[in-house]
């Protein structure tokens, strides 16, 4: 039997599935919790957690054809009515929902700074704080990802009135990140956010990659994720959004290229050749009418990829390795995409790619305290082995499956409940209840 020691929490799984195959009879710590399948849990390596509150809401068709622009402007409506106290709220509902889930760590690419006015808060890291408080109550990992958003096009436009709380300069973001860097633990990791190249200028972008504090930790950009992007792009920097950031910037595996929708295959190639991440979000993708993915190419060009749930139109790993696949199965017109070699599962494909890619774009590639067991009583896993047992989770029904959920080497949910259950669900019903009430 393997014996490793993850502080007070303990797990003997039958069957834990890691990146290498899967291991019989193996006991992490005490025999706290006793199941037949465990899998390392997943990191979602792109939220927007204020986001949360607002599914469902921009689901009525307006005037025209609607698209990611006009969805973009019922967000910046909602978010100019969030401040310190809802965006906790929010987030640590969020954070629960995700652990029930599978989720484990969460990257938030978090660029609500200021007051609505475009004001800084008396503490400017207000709105940071209270991410990391959700983050720690829920008992999730979390990357934080501070923005850095100064113009609003590539043309260099300045910010509208509703994107002046996105807004920080160059010295006030290296400040604010500095502070943030100070309050770093095992739970807690930072890195850098650039919103998009049409969101940060060309100097801007350099003085910030050029800083001491950005050395070692992931870097993560928003890009390619529109038709109109992609257009816009070509029309002010003559080049593809990929192909401009690859000729101006070292891209390498620190890096995480949120979404990278729309590629052309040198662009693609380039991606997977560097060992970057692919931040893939199929759920808010599809929702948002963005695109597929070109997943069977860029597999096959060993590139990485990762899974976020981005605005949390759904909140499931599941859900987004599955709208993965079957997205790629309906272009195609074929079966078993991500399993690129004969004989080779499809759920453990997936698990085991956006397992690995989420840890990279995270910055924390150990995480062996980091677990999700599965429910032996479901019907769904009769009759199931070590051999379907990921492809039916995936692939099979939709009755939650992940009954008990370890991060950081502390159990945070048992049978299916979080100890905060209650207490974060009224604060966020009484957040959002206010949130409706100032429209």
């Amino acid at each position: 039997m393997n014996e490793h020691t993850i502080g007070q929490a303990g797990l003997l799984a039958e069957y834990l599935w890691t990146p290498a195959g899967w291991q019989h009879d193996v006991r992490f710590g005490g025999a706290e919790v006793r199941t037949r399948f465990a899998l390392p849990g997943m990191p979602n390596l792109h939220s927007h957690a204020f986001q949360r509150a607002m599914a469902g809401l921009a689901e009525r068709r307006g005037p025209g054809d609607d698209s990611f622009w006009t969805w973009r402007e019922t967000m910046y409506r909602f978010a100019s009515r969030i401040g310190p106290e809802s965006l906790r709220a929010i987030a640590a509902q969020l954070y629960v929902e995700m652990l029930k889930a599978g989720y484990t760590r969460v990257c938030e690419f978090h660029y609500l700074h200021s007051a609505p006015d475009g004001t800084a808060y008396a503490d400017p890291a207000a709105m940071s704080r209270a991410i990391i408080e959700a983050a720690h109550e829920a008992g999730i990992g979390l990357t934080l990802l501070p923005v850095l958003y100064m113009t609003g096009g590539f043309d260099g436009r300045p910010l509208s009135e509703r994107q002046r709380r996105f807004g920080l300069s160059v010295d006030a973001y290296l400040r604010l990140l500095e502070s943030l860097t100070a309050l770093e633990s095992p739970m807690l990791r930072v890195g850098i956010a650039l919103h998009s190249l049409r969101a940060v200028p060309e100097v801007a972008m350099r003085e910030v990659l050029a800083s001491p504090l950005a050395n070692g930790r992931p870097v993560h950009i928003h890009i390619a994720e529109q038709i109109g992007e992609v257009q816009d792009c070509l029309g002010v920097r003559n080049a593809r959004p990929v192909q401009w950031l690859f000729d101006h910037a070292d891209i390498d595996a620190r890096w995480c290229l949120v979404h990278a929708t729309h590629l052309d295959d040198s662009e693609m190639r380039a991606i997977a050749r560097s060992g970057a991440v692919a931040g893939l979000c199929p759920s808010t993708e599809a929702n948002l009418g963005d695109g597929l993915f070109p997943l069977a190419a860029y597999l096959d060009a060993n590139g990485t990829f990762g899974i976020g749930s981005d605005s949390h139109i759904s909140v499931s790993p599941v859900e987004e390795l599955r709208w993965l696949e079957y997205g790629q199965r309906l272009a195609t017109r074929r079966r078993n995409i991500a399993s690129r070699a004969p004989g080779a599962s499809v759920g453990e494909a997936l698990w085991d790619a956006a397992l690995r890619g989420g840890r990279r774009a995270s910055g924390v590639e150990d995480a062996r305290a980091d677990f999700i067991v599965l429910d032996d009583a479901s019907a769904l896993l009769a009759a199931r082995d070590e051999r379907s047992v990921l492809d039916t989770f995936l692939l099979a029904g939709n009755t939650p499956l992940v009954r008990d959920v370890m991060a950081g080497g502390r159990w945070v949910v048992r049978n299916f409940h979080h100890d905060a259950d209650d207490e974060i669900a009224a604060r966020y019903r009484a957040a959002v209840d206010t949130l409706a009430s100032s429209r």
